[in-house]
């Protein structure tokens, strides 16, 4: 989430029109406007949540206390709805609602009672209804007044003349000295002094105004969102699902190898052997010539099976670990590639073939697309994390964006908490980073 009003402009430059222009950007009204409208609508949560939680709480001596602290809950749960679309329209908070309250199918009142009552989200909105409160009163005072002050200041120089207009003081009163003295804002300098001081206040407002819908952004985030176990769970279930389309993709990628290649070339091949014990007593010599022909193709379709299989579950990655599978991969690749593995063990067998396939599938995009004349890869371990950077010096512009290769291996790697970062800027070649956890 960004922190500073953009002008669209960057460097020293930027800072003075972003300055000059933050009292009237759209994002300063809209937080001004949120701070505003939270004042009361706390003042609301607070009374309804504290009384109803307080008579619930009193009366669990009998049964009615339940639905009544239940109900509580529920409402305090619409007070989130309320909280969150307010904060996705005026802070522009990219907020999910938090997690459903699981009531068992076929239960009744109290089975929903219950639940309810067990629902941590619906308690977090309880005390987000609760302690919101002096916030919010301290965030509309301090964002009202300075910026009525800052704006009544600023254009003071314009409206000044009202008082000797239509009054009979020579400007605005600021204090009097029982009958003594009394101090006119009426005076150029004064005036002028004035206006400075309501510029500054005008224009550094924006920025605490920003401050103060940042601890909003914080509160509603941390007690109206997801709890961190409900966001994970999701994460989880999403990561689940890409794993079980990726090993359906691989099956069928499998069965179509077969029966494209090997299967097809083996069916042509009994064919051939077929025709040539036919001719082997009419003519031996054609028959010869069949069964060598046949032989070669044995040969195509062993080469085929090897790929396949290498393609499964390379044997030297089984044998030797990721630096011979890694040698094995960049040899085949059509530039020349420098391999470096400094790993202090190996890891878990699941990451180690999540990596191998990895830099196979990023050599692949060196050999088809990148136009490179050289590239590298190094694996090395950080911490519990396994880091790969395949880099070379093609000709860039590599994205991991929707329906790409690169797109489909980003999903795998986050599908076991890895990361893919890519740096490929147009004719200066790509560094492809992938992270991984070095167990599961």
């Amino acid at each position: 989430m960004a922190i500073g009003y953009s002008s669209g402009t960057d460097g020293a430059g930027a800072r003075v029109p972003t300055t000059l222009t933050a009292p009237f950007a759209g994002r300063t009204w809209r937080e001004f406007g949120h701070l505003l409208i939270g004042m009361p609508l706390s003042l609301l949560y607070f009374s309804l949540a504290l009384t109803g939680v307080t008579l619930g709480a009193g009366l669990l001596v009998t049964f009615i206390g339940v639905p009544v602290l239940a109900g509580v809950l529920a409402m305090a749960r619409g007070f989130g709805h309320l909280e969150r679309s307010r904060a996705r329209a005026l802070l522009g908070m990219d907020i999910s609602d938090p997690e459903p309250v699981r009531i068992e199918r076929g239960g009744g009142a109290l089975t929903a009672m219950g639940a309810m009552l067990k629902s941590g989200s619906a308690w977090r909105h309880v005390l987000y209804s609760v302690i919101h409160l002096p916030w919010a009163m301290f965030g509309f005072t301090v964002a009202l007044t300075f910026w009525s002050l800052g704006w009544t200041m600023l254009t003071y120089p314009l409206w000044f003349w009202v008082f000797p207009a239509f009054t009979d003081q020579p400007g605005l009163q600021l204090f009097q000295n029982g009958d003594d003295y009394t101090f006119y804002l009426d005076a150029p300098p004064m005036i002028a002094l004035t206006f400075v001081v309501g510029l500054g206040l005008t224009l550094v407002t924006p920025w605490l105004i920003h401050g103060l819908a940042a601890v909003d952004r914080i509160l509603i985030g941390g007690l109206l969102g997801p709890s961190r176990l409900a966001h994970r769970v999701t994460e989880l279930e999403t990561d689940r699902g890409i794993v079980v389309d990726t090993a359906a993709a691989d099956l069928r990628r499998i069965e179509r190898d077969l029966h494209d290649g090997a299967q097809a070339r083996l069916v042509a091949l009994a064919m051939d052997l077929g025709l040539a014990k036919e001719k082997l007593s009419e003519d031996p010599l054609a028959a010869a010539r069949m069964v060598d022909e046949a032989h070669g193709e044995v040969k195509i379709a062993l080469q085929e099976l090897r790929d396949l299989a290498r393609g499964i579950h390379p044997a030297v990655l089984t044998d030797r670990g990721l630096d011979a599978a890694l040698s094995s991969v960049a040899s085949r690749c059509t530039v020349p590639v420098r391999v470096h593995v400094e790993l202090p063990g190996r890891p878990v067998a699941a990451i180690e073939g999540i990596a191998y396939f990895t830099v196979s599938e990023l050599l692949q995009n060196v050999s088809k697309h990148s136009g490179a004349r050289m590239a590298s890869v190094d694996v090395w371990k950080s911490g519990e994390r396994l880091l790969i950077q395949v880099a070379d010096d093609g000709r860039g512009g590599a994205s991991t964006s929707a329906g790409t290769g690169l797109a489909g291996l980003a999903e795998r790697l986050d599908a076991v908490d890895g990361v893919l970062v890519l740096d490929s800027p147009p004719g200066g070649g790509t560094t492809a980073t992938a992270e991984l956890p070095w167990r599961v």
